[in-house]
């Protein structure tokens, strides 16, 4: 049995199935890659970092709206600070896999990675210390100051 198409042509339920399969199956190939190693150290070093800035974001859009609450900062702070190391016991040398988009760079300069990560603490320790102050400018300039880290970080040790 063909079906005509409106141009005319006649198209067999073989072609039909094959037009809708094809597309199908190479959308299907567009996920990312599965962690499948033991412990899946990618995927929760991913999960670490998302659930660090879903923490660190409300600090940023509580100073872009200019409803800055000390107290609310503090709290904030201070879960930001509990993430905060989460991420980096699962940079294991045997990590540099799909899914990760961390740079070979992470691996070959040691020394930088680890200088990077260090700067992020001391930024991160600042930044904690003024807002459990409740010093509004030194919190919003901290905040700041680790954003940078983490920007330089990912410029240097990580893929797009």
């Amino acid at each position: 049995m063909a079906v005509l198409l409106t141009s005319g042509f006649p198209m067999t339920r073989k072609m039909l199935s094959l037009l809708v399969l094809v597309p199908a199956l190479l959308l299907a190939g567009c996920g990312e890659v599965e962690d499948t190693r033991p412990g899946q150290p990618v995927k929760t070093r991913q999960e670490a970092f998302k659930d660090l800035l879903r923490s660190f974001e409300p600090m940023s859009k509580m100073m872009k709206e200019g409803r800055y609450d000390a107290d609310e900062f503090a709290r904030m702070s201070t879960d930001f600070m509990a993430k905060r190391n989460a991420p980096w016991s699962h940079f294991g040398s045997d990590t540099n896999y799909p899914p990760s988009k961390a740079k070979p760079e992470v691996w070959q300069d040691v020394a930088a990675f680890e200088r990077a990560k260090q700067d992020f603490f001391a930024s991160s320790d600042a930044l904690n210390a003024a807002a459990q102050a409740r010093d509004k400018t030194r919190g919003e300039n901290l905040y700041f100051r680790v954003y940078d880290t983490c920007k330089s970080c990912h410029d240097s040790f990580r893929h797009r």
